[in-house]
């Protein structure tokens, strides 16, 4: 039994095609202003390093904030373990289920 050759025609036909194509004119696309313009002056990288401040992390403050923050969760946790449903709905619903 001889396999199918018409996956191969298909797939050299997609290719043909494809190399067929046109290409648009990149040239025109660029705004004239744009290509133009001078290139961007190059300084040395030391400079731009040390025209930086450090960043300044104070321990307490931080510790605080995360502690404050830790005590907001904890709060939202609680209030969400409670109940949901009120009495009358927990009724309803197991009478449905019945």
């Amino acid at each position: 039994m001889m396999p199918s050759r018409s996956p191969y025609i298909c797939a050299f036909a997609l290719l043909f095609a494809a190399g067929c194509t046109t290409f648009p004119q990149l040239d025109d696309s660029i705004r004239p202003e744009v290509r133009d313009a001078d290139y961007a002056t190059l300084v040395p990288l030391s400079t731009l390093q040390t025209s930086t401040d450090p960043i300044r992390i104070d321990p307490a403050q931080t510790q605080a904030e995360l502690n404050g923050r830790l005590a907001g969760l904890r709060a939202r946790a609680d209030r969400l373990r409670g109940t949901v449903l009120t009495g009358r709905e927990k009724q309803r619903l197991q009478e449905g289920l019945q």
